[in-house]
């Protein structure tokens, strides 16, 4: 019963499928040096993990940018990468980056002083998309996307990507996610923040010892989020636990062990960032979320799942009305959120189906 209730408490890893291809990935670590973020604060050294599949072909038109969603690795989108899926490395230069605040890249874990734990500033969607933009111009010479692919948070960035830099590619692919974090979203983040930050291990972040019973009851409340209400009551978990596991055994998986070895402050870092995500506020738009959705340029395959609990589908079909070249094609899927990185094999081929005929469309 172990491994699949680890796959389905850490989906946002998303050591889901084909998990040797993260390993065959070229990893590497993009370092800068006193990176300015939005907000005003200095990392004095920025680093950001990231991994490659594929070659950069002649002209320099086949980068596909796969931006990590919460707490992930590069890893995530092994769903989508292969020789029988939408992306295959054969013809595509995949590059997959991991956000500040993951544990790998740029994180309160491991920064040193005065920036360390609970001192660490909050990363901004727009700031993860400003230190790839580095990575992708100064270390790998790409001037030019094919496309930005992501799922959650990393749909937050393929977003804020055809917002900030709207002639920087040719199209992108949101799954699962919306352009904005609306109030409700926040609600949830902010009742996740609370459970871990009233452990009194916790010590307002400067804690010895990991505060476990706040990171249990993070999970525990995450838990009644991340899959849809049918998929509850209709047991869909069954077909990979042994027979007999029932839904207290589920549950506990995701109450005691959400997301092991997860640092509290890196758990928090990105949900602030996830809070905070707005395309309206970006330069130039006044907080206007209308206007900036309408100067996307780029065809944009808008999939939100139809049960997500985290970016409703209601929230989606708001912002895709204002979406000048949108596709808007809702996953079918009782699988909550984690319908949007193919948490089960139906999932899996209505997401490669469709992506893969979106990106063969022509410019």
């Amino acid at each position: 019963m172990r491994p699949l209730l680890r796959r389905l408490a850490l989906l946002f890893a998303l050591l889901v499928a084909a998990p040797a291809l993260a390993k065959d990935g070229d990893r590497q670590a993009f370092v800068m040096q006193d990176f300015r973020l939005e907000g005003g604060a200095v990392l004095p050294r920025a680093t950001i993990i990231y991994a490659t599949w594929g070659k950069l072909n002649a002209a320099h038109d086949n980068v596909v940018l796969l931006p990590s969603h919460y707490m992930a690795d590069a890893s995530g989108y092994n769903w989508l990468i292969g020789p029988d899926k939408a992306l295959d490395p054969a013809r595509y230069f995949l590059v997959a980056t991991e956000m500040f605040g993951n544990g790998k890249s740029t994180s309160p874990s491991n920064s040193l002083e005065p920036i360390d734990g609970p001192r660490f500033p909050v990363t901004t969607i727009r700031d993860n998309v400003e230190a790839t933009r580095r990575l992708l111009q100064d270390e790998l010479g790409v001037k030019h996307l094919a496309a930005v692919i992501g799922f959650s948070m990393g749909g937050q960035q393929a977003f804020q990507w055809a917002v900030s830099h709207p002639d920087f590619m040719d199209r992108i692919v949101v799954t699962a996610a919306t352009a904005k974090t609306w109030p409700h979203g926040i609600v949830r983040l902010e009742s996740q923040i609370i459970a871990i930050q009233t452990d009194p291990a916790f010590k307002g972040g400067d804690y010895v010892d990991p505060p476990k019973k706040g990171l249990e009851a993070f999970g525990a409340i995450w838990a009644g989020w991340l899959f849809s209400q049918a998929w509850w009551r209709e047991e869909l978990w069954k077909p990979g636990y042994p027979p007999g596991t029932d839904f207290r055994a589920v549950f506990e998986g995701f109450h005691k062990d959400f997301i092991p070895g997860g640092d509290a402050n890196d758990i928090i870092l990105q949900m602030r960032t996830w809070e905070q995500h707005d395309v309206g506020t970006t330069p130039g738009f006044g907080g206007d979320v209308k206007r900036a959705l309408a100067s996307i340029k780029v065809p944009v395959l808008y999939m939100p799942s139809q049960t997500d609990l985290y970016f409703p589908v209601e929230d989606a079909a708001y912002e895709a009305k204002f979406i000048p070249k949108v596709t808007f094609t809702p996953i079918p899927s009782k699988w909550g959120h984690t319908a949007g990185a193919a948490s089960n094999p139906a999932d899996a081929k209505f997401l490669n189906d469709h992506i893969g005929a979106f990106m063969a469309q022509p410019r």
